[in-house]
């Protein structure tokens, strides 16, 4: 099994250090040990789904570190991964940013007890599951993240009361969503703000084609 997972683990992993070559040691080990984690806890709890598990790098971890790739988060930023299922997109960035603070929410405990296993076995300081609904949410942080939780709108109908007020980013606090297919009517009403940037730009994968991080920052 050691061996298989190493296999798994191999190609992913260079991919993973092709677009972040500056991570360290104990980065490398935190993100190679995801795949023999989620491949465990996904057999007792659906997280992802079995027909896309092989494909953990690529379409879970990497594309959450998109996120990564729009924004330098400056240190002891404070972060809240809205509706983070088994620990997505929050449980790759805590391991890039490992100065910055995680909380990740979301209303299915079983999949915040994912979550909360694979940080426990990586050592993972930064990142804090909890089982806990958006609207029930009363902390103040920095960016608000998600992965396509649901339409913009409503997202940030929700997670406004969460945005601080006091700034330490070279961006303005707000919200960054990984989003795919056709999203000129879901951000047409923050056509004035919104910023939307295609993943092809940090990817080359063919996957990553039509996908996007959508960025609005909240006043």
């Amino acid at each position: 099994m050691v061996f298989i997972s190493f296999i798994r683990t191999f190609a992913p992993m260079k991919q993973i250090e092709k677009y972040f070559p500056k991570l360290t040691a104990e980065q490398k080990e935190q993100f190679a040990a995801l795949d023999a984690l989620y491949h465990e806890w996904n057999e007792k709890i659906n997280v992802i789904s079995r027909k896309d598990i092989d494909n953990l790098y690529e379409h879970h971890v990497l594309h959450s570190l998109a996120i990564g790739r729009f924004i330098h988060f400056k240190p002891s930023s404070q972060i809240l991964d809205f509706g983070t299922g088994g620990g997505f997109p929050g449980v790759p960035l805590s391991i890039l940013f490992p100065d910055c603070e995680f909380k990740l929410i979301d209303g299915t405990g079983k999949k915040i007890r994912v979550a909360q296993e694979v940080c426990n076995a990586i050592g993972l300081k930064n990142c804090h599951p909890e089982h806990l609904r958006g609207e029930d949410e009363k902390g103040k942080y920095d960016f608000v993240v998600s992965r396509a939780v649901m339409p913009l709108y409503d997202l940030l109908k929700i997670v406004r009361k969460n945005i601080a007020k006091e700034q330490r980013n070279a961006m303005p606090n707000g919200v960054i969503c990984l989003k795919g297919g056709d999203l000129q009517a879901e951000t047409q009403p923050f056509r004035k703000i919104v910023e939307s940037t295609e993943l092809s730009t940090y990817f080359e994968e063919e996957w990553f084609k039509e996908k996007h991080v959508i960025y609005v920052p909240v006043g």
